[in-house]
């Protein structure tokens, strides 16, 4: 019953942090990228109950909440669309974004410095770092993955990368699945992207 109820609490709070970003997510589709990435994480948590599943749900529900403050067509042309577009200039200014917006949000909310900090400690970094720094910001860097697995992220992806979706499915196999940090969310993406690919005719389209 105690477990039930932390559970039901923390559902609260982060249907409070949502609430306190929605104004942010309106760009980039991350009212539609974030919510699914919530759903993989709060699933990677139940993998792992030794992760602070608050941690992990209010740093998912921020993570891309820079996006905002960027150029929409810099978003695309310099964040997606570039040679090397995971090191590209939007990409880490999305991250720095994001912890700038995300520390009066969180403090709004009533959030100490310490809590805080974590949350911006996995902000930071979430796509240009190569490594996770803990078992949250794991979770968090897979989830933030996972969404592109399903029939939606693979349709929104196909825009952004001016890929058909074959082509978008055959990159998650080559570049996507390696880097996934937790046997689980591997397990996942297979297991949703072998649905994707049926459902969008991917071997022909």
């Amino acid at each position: 019953m105690a477990t039930e109820t932390a559970t039901s609490n923390t559902m609260k709070v982060h249907k409070l942090v949502f609430k306190a970003a929605e104004k942010y997510m309106r760009v980039r589709k991350n009212d539609v990228h974030i919510p699914i990435s919530f759903y993989y994480a709060m699933r990677l948590t139940d993998e792992y109950p030794d992760a602070d599943r608050e941690l992990v749900g209010v740093a998912i529900i921020l993570h891309d909440i820079g996006w905002y403050s960027i150029d929409e067509d810099d978003i695309f042309k310099k964040g997606f669309q570039s040679e090397n577009f995971m090191q590209s200039d939007v990409r880490y200014l999305h991250e720095s974004e994001g912890v700038r917006l995300a520390k009066p949000l969180l403090k709004d909310l009533g959030y100490d410095e310490e809590f805080i900090d974590k949350v911006c400690t996995i902000i930071d970094g979430h796509d240009t770092r190569g490594f996770a720094k803990s078992l949250e910001d794991e979770i968090v860097r897979d989830a933030d993955k996972l969404w592109r697995f399903t029939q939606t992220g693979v349709s929104v992806a196909c825009d952004w990368f001016k890929q058909t979706p074959g082509q978008y499915c055959a990159r998650l196999h080559a570049d996507i699945i390696p880097v996934l940090h937790l046997k689980e969310s591997k397990q996942m993406a297979l297991k949703d992207l072998e649905m994707t690919e049926r459902m969008l005719q991917a071997d022909i389209l």
